[in-house]
């Protein structure tokens, strides 16, 4: 992978900025996307050096995708590698029909269906010239079971994992397209919200109730999307990853000694 190119949307912060870290490791040169997390963005460059940039671009903007992607050729040359990582959501009851409006439906599949295509469409060209070009688009947990924040959230990352299998059908040779699917990721985000104790007590509670004993972090779901990206997985393509410690297997979290569900 060492002098390959990436472009991670959302870059700057959770786990867009534990996936620049872990590609930086590996040689990786880095787009850092951001929209209004600048500080955090050039930091995290800074913190990497040479070999990363940071753009700032709206993505649901079709423009500012094919901005992000001019932006990265006129730096390094090249684009081999794309995550899609940026995302957004409304929280609302499941069983509350009148807590989201057809407007909260359609920003929030801009950004977490749409844009995710516009950036795929807007690197693709340059994608299919290098030798192992792979996409890897940040999908939930949610959308493979229905759950999650709200029914509009759940129905856009749904959306994400079955435009995965098409563009992959669609790209192919040329370009690997899959999806990982986290559930909850313990992010700096609820941290600012629950404070220290709170962050921790939330995390306890996510490892007891998952077979891995594990509250998934964001660098844990970085690691299985440079393992996708990496040339060595060019046998996996149109796959969605489950990455929650587990917590999908209800048969067995029943059996395990006092954690029955």
């Amino acid at each position: 992978m060492k002098g390959s190119v990436a472009i991670v949307t959302g870059g700057g912060t959770g786990i867009g900025a534990a996936v620049v870290r872990r590609l930086a490791e590996r040689g990786v040169h880095c787009v850092i996307n951001y929209a209004s997390s600048r500080d955090d963005a050039e930091a995290l460059a800074d913190e990497v050096g040479e070999g990363a940039i940071a753009v700032q671009g709206d993505i649901v903007e079709d423009a500012a995708c094919r901005a992000l992607a001019a932006s990265a050729l006129s730096a390094f040359g090249r684009i081999d590698f794309l995550v899609n990582n940026s995302g957004r959501t409304k929280f609302a009851n499941h069983e509350d029909l009148d807590a989201l409006s057809a407007e909260d439906f359609i920003d929030i599949y801009r950004l977490n269906t749409i844009a995710p295509f516009q950036m795929i469409r807007a690197c693709a060209a340059a994608m299919k010239q290098g030798p192992h070009s792979a996409v890897v688009n940040v999908a939930s947990v949610a959308g493979v079971f229905g759950n999650g924040s709200s029914v509009a959230y759940a129905a856009s990352k749904g959306a994400l994992t079955t435009m995965t299998k098409s563009l992959a059908r669609s790209l192919a040779p040329a370009i690997r397209v899959n999806a990982v699917a986290p559930g909850y990721v313990g992010t700096g985000w609820f941290e600012k919200r629950l404070g220290e104790a709170g962050f921790a007590a939330l995390n306890a509670q996510i490892a007891s109730k998952t077979p891995m004993a594990i509250a998934p972090g964001p660098d844990d779901i970085a690691g299985p999307i440079v393992m996708l990206l990496d040339p060595a997985s060019r046998v996996i393509t149109g796959e969605t990853m489950l990455l929650d410690a587990g917590a999908h297997l209800d048969v067995g979290l029943s059996r395990r000694p006092g954690k029955e569900i």
